[in-house]
């Protein structure tokens, strides 16, 4: 006898999110994207209900890294002192997205300056097309001082910019409101407290449709199980109805995955080549997010990026 098709359907979806601004738009992107629209769990439900594909941001950092392996600077050793170039280079490796981290006004990683981040910002948004993540330092006094500048250097661009914390949200909401921008809310792998910051910003007239929250990603090996199920989580809240909890999410996966030993030691007899051991780290944890309901992975090496993409290719 036929095996009857069984749909599961839902009273809500994710909210869907466009990034980027053409000159059409007053911007200068050569395209915009969008993520989120799923209205069924990842595998589960028609394909119509899978949502817009998931996008791969890459890594670019406003300074030079001294913490990365070998196995992974080696790709971008002739660009990092170039933020523009290495941009560019992402670009060809894949990257749907450049997220340029400000790892470098970091009050312990080299103090720079707003003026300095402005100039990455601008270098960044000349060399590429695609549309920009802005990333902050993530230390709350420096990133109130910093992101409200470089937010207004991309004003037009409909970038997407954060994060913003339970402590630490008006400042950036409200410059990313006055510029148009769209807003990161982040928490600490705890859902109740992703869905209070949601809350906070939208009671400032930010608008929900133009959220992307952020949980701290657990690498494999390192929490990806807790992760995962904070992931898995939010979208069951979002097909439930929850519009609080119904915005695209975004997963650090490549600080994550390079920070740990197995992905960056050489010397590691019986553990195989770190060559390929580190990329697999990386898109074996970014695999195992975006079934969790992930829709922008942030990776770092070209090789990882590959791997991935073709899973995306397959399932979406």
């Amino acid at each position: 006898m036929p095996i009857p098709e069984l749909v599961q359907t839902h009273a809500g979806s994710v909210s869907r999110v466009t990034l980027g601004a053409t000159k059409e738009q007053g911007g200068t992107r050569t395209h915009t994207v969008t993520i989120g629209g799923a209205a069924s769990v990842v595998y589960g439900g028609l394909p119509e209900k899978a949502g817009d594909r998931p996008l791969i941001a890459m890594d670019v950092l406003d300074t030079r890294p001294d913490d990365w392996p070998e196995s992974l600077s080696q790709s971008f050793d002739d660009v990092m002192d170039s933020p523009g170039k290495w941009a560019a280079k992402c670009v060809e490796c894949g990257a749907d997205l450049i997220c340029l981290v400000f790892d470098g006004i970091h009050p312990d990683k080299g103090d720079k300056t707003a003026a300095d981040a402005v100039a990455a910002t601008r270098e960044v948004l000349g060399a590429v097309g695609v549309p920009l993540i802005l990333w902050g330092c993530e230390n709350a006094d420096k990133d109130n001082q910093v992101m409200p500048k470089v937010s207004e250097a991309a004003k037009g661009e409909n970038c997407l910019i954060g994060i913003v914390e339970q402590d630490n949200y008006k400042a950036i909401t409200a410059v990313a409101l006055a510029d148009g921008h769209n807003l990161i809310t982040g928490a600490p792998l705890d859902i109740n407290i992703g869905k209070q910051v949601n809350i906070l910003v939208t009671d400032m007239g930010f608008p929900a449709e133009r959220i992307v929250t952020y949980q701290s990603t657990g690498a494999l090996g390192y929490g990806i199980e807790y992760a995962y199920s904070i992931g898995e989580r939010q979208r069951l809240a979002a097909l439930s109805g929850d519009k609080m909890m119904a915005m695209p999410a975004i997963c650090n996966v490549g600080f994550e995955a390079w920070r740990a030993k197995e992905a960056k030691l050489a010397d590691a007899p019986g553990w195989g080549d770190v060559a390929a051991r580190g990329p697999m780290w990386e898109a074996t944890t970014a695999i195992c997010l975006l079934q969790a309901g992930a829709d922008i992975i942030r990776l770092r090496h070209p090789k990882s990026v590959a791997i991935v993409k073709n899973f995306i290719d397959e399932i979406w």
